[in-house]
């Protein structure tokens, strides 16, 4: 027993398969093509600082890219990879690129000044230190009326 109807399904004599695939945009929708490199992030606050883990495998420090600019802090990567084989009956060439990037908006209390990064065991990781601000209220007098 079949859940679709034959009917339902794709016709090679009516070339509805070739229009099923190329002019449904679904198939260039999809989560296939769409997924990208994109790695985890966990965010941990304390009273002192910020912990930001990046799960990033596979790469080094020397392919991260850390910046603070107008209070974003920005984490991004490139990483491009080329393989070539050559012996005397093929060549075999391969290669690969992966790049993310991952942007955080600062709150007011972060020290842009005192932020470290460290990479270990394909965890960068991140300490964002708090600075203390004190919010002093302004005396104000009432008046009567």
């Amino acid at each position: 027993m079949s859940l679709i109807k034959r009917s339902e399904w794709p016709s090679l004599m009516t070339g509805t398969w070739l229009s099923d695939f190329f002019d449904n945009d679904r198939f260039f929708d999809s989560d296939l093509l769409k997924k990208q490199s994109m790695p985890s992030v966990n965010v941990k606050e304390s009273d002192k600082d910020f912990e930001i883990d990046v799960a990033a495998p596979g790469l080094t420090k020397k392919d991260f890219k850390i910046s603070v600019d107008n209070g974003v802090l920005t984490i991004s990567s490139e990483k491009e990879e080329e393989k070539e084989e050559k012996e005397k009956d093929y060549t075999r060439r391969e290669f690969s690129y992966n790049a993310f990037s991952r942007s955080f908006s600062l709150p007011e209390n972060v020290n842009e000044e005192d932020i470290r990064a460290m990479y270990q065991d394909g965890i960068l990781k991140l300490n964002v230190a708090k600075k203390n601000i004190t919010v002093s209220k302004v005396k104000k007098a009432i008046e009567v009326r």
